[in-house]
């Protein structure tokens, strides 16, 4: 990935309920949060079942976007498929 990559949607994404984005490849350039490599952000999501602390995270997830952004699509899946035929 290439580095200081200029990251949009952080505020927006940080004012949803039930969310929590956790900064690792980030950096600052003066007043703007930029990407610095690897695994850049990470969105954690929470509430009373896996699948809606899933969908919290994943519309977090929506609003934020940079140049070159990678993101899984398949965490949760499998523990909520599992969780559903437990029922």
């Amino acid at each position: 990935m290439q580095k200081a990559k200029p990251i949009s949607g952080l505020d927006e994404a940080g004012r949803l309920p039930n969310v929590k984005v956790f900064h690792a490849g980030t950096a600052m350039a003066g007043e703007q949060v930029v990407t610095s490599g690897g695994r850049v952000l990470g969105v954690t999501g929470w509430a009373a079942t896996l699948a809606e602390a899933r969908a919290a995270a994943y519309g977090a997830v929506e609003l934020i976007h940079f140049e070159g952004a990678q993101l899984r699509k398949d965490i949760g899946a499998k523990a909520i498929g599992k969780s559903m035929r437990a029922q």
